[in-house]
């Protein structure tokens, strides 16, 4: 089973919940939140290994091209622009769909492959733990997300922790998920974000319930939310300034005696909720 975490807003806690599931559920953990991997900083996984995210982008040979600018007109993402002189490419706009080689009558264009990113694999606290890391200056998280999920085995269970909000890096992530866990935070910008994402995943059809974090007796309106749209609420995580301690030095919050209770009660009642294989 692929069980996604995620979160309509960043700073929710949606990494610390993530990677505490993942130990305490025993499930494989794939940070996919690619611009900003955080995961391992807790996890600290051992005897890890990296794989080279590669994308195509176009190549012209200049002797060919006679600047019809058919390329440009037929390049969607605007990674083409036709001068006078030359056909000027901008490679982090490219999504390497080849339109502009079958446009391209004269035979100009070639495609080559072009590094984005990697793809790290480790091991701790008895996880698989799996990571995608963009390069700095690129702009297109998803290739790199999908080469990450090539690594899901499907005899296993994964943790899938999703970047926050719910943009095209979510979708892709939620294209490879069974079921979701949104984890949000009891104020009112908690909540409206958390709207979204369950708008989302309605629309996907995807089933998924909801995890209150940094509690601190306010959550009224999460379960008032969540009663009126009949939406499951696993449970809550209080705030307290140990864990916020625990989380600066990259500590396992759910080891700790006063967070053990909460975490391994939703861990339990993720399994009641989805097919937990």
């Amino acid at each position: 089973m692929n069980l996604c975490i995620l979160s309509g807003k960043g700073g929710t806690g949606k990494t610390t919940v993530a990677v505490n599931l993942a130990v305490l559920m025993q499930a494989c953990y794939f940070d996919c939140d690619v611009e900003e991997p955080n995961g391992f900083i807790f996890l600290r996984p051992e005897h890890i290994t990296a794989e080279k995210v590669f994308v195509e982008y176009p190549v012209i040979d200049s002797d060919k091209c006679t600047l019809c600018g058919q390329c440009a007109r037929a390049c969607q993402y605007n990674a083409l622009a036709a001068t006078k002189k030359n056909i000027m490419l901008f490679p982090t706009l490219c999504h390497g769909c080849h339109a502009c080689e079958i446009v391209c009558d004269p035979g100009a264009i070639t495609y080559l492959p072009r590094p984005v990113g990697s793809v790290e694999k480790g091991a701790a606290h008895g996880v698989e733990c799996v990571r995608g890391i963009m390069n700095v200056g690129e702009h297109m998280a998803v290739p790199v997300i999908r080469q990450l999920l090539r690594n899901l085995n499907i005899s296993k269970n994964n943790i899938l922790d999703a970047a926050p909000g719910t943009s095209c890096n979510v979708v892709n992530t939620l294209r490879r998920s069974d079921a979701a866990v949104i984890v949000t935070e009891p104020t009112i910008f908690g909540l409206h974000d958390m709207s979204i994402a369950v708008e989302l995943l309605r629309q996907m059809n995807i089933p998924f319930a909801v995890v209150i974090n940094k509690s601190q007796n306010n959550d009224a309106m999460i379960q008032k939310y969540c009663s009126e749209n009949r939406i499951k609420l696993l449970g809550s995580i209080p705030y307290a300034k140990k864990a916020a301690e625990a989380y600066s030095e990259g500590q396992i919050i759910s080891k700790l005696p006063e967070f053990h209770l909460s975490y391994a009660s939703i861990a339990d009642k993720v399994q009641e909720a989805f097919s937990w294989n």
